[in-house]
């Protein structure tokens, strides 16, 4: 007798994978797939707030621990370079404990690091702090991994990028939100300005707290061992152990050697990767060279953070409707058109000089930008589905590889 998920209305909406083939984000999370859903891109938005909790109380932290502008934008690379390896091992990790735990246990995991910030005295402390926080990011990949197990070809890319999307609008709610805790906690009697943000650091790391546990104790995997549709497995207690290491080894391999996976890699790295140092930095950046205060800096910078919550979705769904048009070939064009678009606007980003004509301009790059990496990732899961974890990962580290380069060249 042919097996129906028990929590299936018909059988229609899932394909041999136990795979939904349909997609509702606002629906409610009854089903396993769309709490999946619910649970992965919320979890993905904690990481993102607890990790952008930092860049926008810069200004009042730099001042406390008298950094220059050299250990600025030390740290600024370091908080993107602690997630570099972390993305690229999270794939592989994926593959052999599932992305539920993977994602649940290290968000656990990083969130006392941001504590950590609250006791920093000097800058090599600040530096080290922003490295360990940006392990948090590598929840990403499992985020992505995870949707890509629960939702079918047809519907794949905008459940990516929708996830992705609005968990990525955390790093533009803590830009909001960050100076009005700070704001709060100083409006208390015989609190100190550095009492203050040393103090706000406490609500991020709660958040993602809560949500780690969430996900570990109402996520819920594919059991299908041909989810990601890979030849049909054995089951474990047959597998011999080195016939198991040198499976395992040879799915890295093959996604290693895989040229498409480092070319997503590379354009990852100019969309994702220049968007997260500008979420690093646009704060900063409007409060020096406007003079605008900390919460309206805080709310320009929130405007290009919160675009995620349609472009990126929107990006994956351009994809997905490519997708069914003109194939892959349709999902690589668009891609294409749109990341060239947001090159553009970047460019000239950095050569209007009044504060609205740089606000329109950023809210115009932000939501091609955003779109671009929806868009990658609705190419991701075709390029190799035996080694969909390693090109997830590759794919993943190039984002933070490019965010520590382009860090690098605006320092």
């Amino acid at each position: 007798m042919e097996k129906h998920h028990p929590m299936s209305n018909k059988q229609s909406s899932h394909d041999s994978y136990e795979k939904t083939t349909e997609f509702r984000p606002f629906s409610p999370a009854v089903t396993p797939h769309m709490r999946t859903f619910h649970l992965s891109w919320f979890n993905l938005f904690s990481c993102f707030f607890t990790t952008f909790s930092i860049p926008p109380l810069l200004p009042i932290i730099r001042d406390d621990l008298n950094l220059t502008a050299a250990d600025i934008g030390t740290a600024g690379s370091a908080s993107f370079a602690g997630s570099i390896l972390s993305r690229l091992l999270m794939g592989p990790i994926c593959d052999l404990v599932g992305p539920r735990k993977a994602s649940g246990i290290l968000s656990l995991i990083t969130a006392p690091i941001i504590l950590i910030t609250s006791i920093a005295s000097t800058p090599g402390e600040f530096i080290v702090v922003r490295f360990l926080v940006g392990f948090s990011l590598a929840t990403f990949v499992a985020n992505q991994y995870w949707m890509t197990s629960m939702f079918s070809e047809t519907v794949v890319g905008s459940a990516n990028a929708f996830a992705a999307g609005w968990a990525n609008t955390g790093a533009g709610v803590t830009q909001l939100l960050m100076p009005i805790i700070y704001s709060s906690i100083l409006y208390f009697p015989h609190v100190s300005s550095s009492t203050a943000w040393r103090l706000s650091f406490i609500v991020p790391a709660v958040f993602q707290t809560i949500t780690g546990i969430l996900v570990l104790v109402f996520g819920h995997d594919n059991k299908n061992k041909n989810k990601n549709q890979y030849p049909p497995t054995t089951p474990l207690d047959s597998i011999n152990p080195k016939e198991s290491l040198e499976s395992t080894l040879k799915v890295i391999f093959r996604g290693l050697g895989d040229y498409r996976g480092w070319i997503l890699a590379l354009l990852y790295g100019f969309s994702f990767g220049v968007e997260m140092t500008t979420d690093n930095i646009i704060a900063e950046y409007f409060y020096d060279r406007f003079g605008v205060n900390l919460q309206s800096a805080g709310t320009i910078a929130a405007c290009f953070g919160m675009t995620n919550f349609f472009a990126r979705p929107m990006g994956g769904f351009v994809s997905d409707k490519m997708g069914k048009r003109f194939g892959v070939r349709g999902r690589l064009w668009s891609l294409w058109i749109v990341q060239t678009v947001a090159g553009l606007l970047c460019v000239l980003l950095g050569r209007v000089n009044s504060l609205w004509s740089s606000i329109i301009v950023m809210c115009c790059f932000s939501a091609f930008v955003q779109a671009a990496s929806g868009l990658i990732f609705g190419v991701v899961p075709f390029v190799s589905k035996r080694s969909l974890g390693v090109i997830s990962g590759m794919t993943g580290s190039g984002g933070t590889i490019g965010a520590v380069v382009t860090q690098m060249l605006l320092s």
